[in-house]
């Protein structure tokens, strides 16, 4: 179910606060705590993408996320925390891993499923027995949760199904005047959303993949498994259930490896060009120089460093949105460390893989 904006009031201007990171403003932090305890909404920065804050225990709060970002209602949220002893105010039967994880990976981008207490809203968790808890490894949201004395519900700050905002101009070209105030922190260190995994059951299951890794994880706690979402079970992490990160244009992807790949990219040009199709390629830096028919080239990254790929990825999907591209053919790429959260996304994003 996606709610309506019947009782949805937007401001009549945009509130944007520009904070450093390394000199935190605490005025600025003061007035978007404000707004979380009135129960206003905040996007805010994290290290993977920006988020759409709300206190977590307040129903109607939550409930405007849905609203402005046109989400369904059995998607669920992930509550943000600045302090491990704010587990208690969430969970129940906290089991003996989460503290190993915690000492590890926290604050990071590791977001855990715990079974939830009763006092966590359900429209938080679509509806299910578990929450979805991280501690984001940024000063600002940290500062911001601390401040706002509550834990904050967020998922990423854009609408439903398009790319995650990595930049507070992303979420502001979705959103405007919807929401009561931003923090700009400028872009994102990441750029792809947290790892989730699922503690509740044995082994632990990865349910979206992030920049913690299985290897790393497994280091850790022995056996992990990776699945992804089956039809008849409850939807305990967001990103499984729901198409997501799509452009505006038809987005396929291409495989192999590089001269196949270039071959099929030239192939799939040509094919479209006939047509009269107006034509977007997202290139590494080793391989763009093939592809000079195109009508836009946006070079992501080296195939030798996955991070700034990574890092890279929703900001292009947007810029081929504002070129108004008909076609976008993607290179694929190693499945190697954050390429695998890298090719997870692409793959949501995506209409074909050839």
């Amino acid at each position: 179910m996606i709610l309506k904006k019947n009782n949805l009031k937007a401001s009549n201007r945009v509130k944007i606060l520009k904070i450093d990171p390394t000199h935190i403003n605490r005025g600025f932090i003061r007035q978007a705590g404000c707004v979380l305890r009135r129960g206003g909404l905040v996007v805010f920065p994290t290290e993977t993408v920006y988020g759409l804050g709300a206190d977590a225990f307040n129903k109607q709060a939550v409930a405007k996320i849905f609203l402005v970002k046109q989400r369904p209602t059995d998607n669920p949220l992930i509550a943000h925390i600045a302090r491990l002893n704010d587990l208690k105010k969430l969970t129940r039967n906290i089991p003996p891993q989460v503290f190993l994880l915690a000492k590890r990976f926290w604050p990071g981008p590791l977001t855990l499923i715990l079974s939830k207490k009763p006092t966590v809203p359900k429209i938080v968790t679509g509806q299910t027995d578990t929450v979805a808890i991280r501690m984001p490894d940024h000063p600002v949201a940290l500062a911001l949760i601390k401040k706002a004395g509550c834990p904050i519900a967020a998922p990423s700050a854009n609408l439903s199904g398009r790319p995650s905002a990595t930049d507070i101009t992303h979420a502001l070209s979705d959103f405007g005047c919807a929401v009561d105030l931003y923090l700009d922190a400028g872009p994102t260190k990441i750029g792809l959303e947290s790892t989730v995994l699922d503690l509740t059951v044995n082994p632990p299951e990865i349910l979206r993949p992030g920049a913690i890794t299985k290897k790393a994880l497994q280091k850790l706690l022995g056996r992990v498994v990776e699945r992804g979402y089956r039809p008849e079970s409850a939807v305990r992490s967001p990103g499984m259930k729901y198409r997501h990160y799509a452009p505006n244009a038809q987005l396929i992807l291409v495989a192999g490896n590089k001269q196949i790949m270039i071959k099929k990219i030239l192939l799939f040009m040509a094919r479209y060009k006939k047509d009269g199709k107006k034509i977007g390629v997202i290139a590494s830096r080793e391989t763009a120089k093939y592809y000079h028919g195109a009508d836009h080239i946006i070079v992501i990254g080296s195939r030798q460093n996955l991070k700034e790929v990574a890092s890279n990825l929703f900001r292009v999907l947007r810029q081929f949105n504002a070129q108004g591209v008909d076609i976008i053919i993607a290179e694929t790429f190693p499945e190697d460390g954050i390429g695998k959260a890298l090719m997870n996304r692409l793959r949501k994003a995506a209409s074909k893989l050839k």
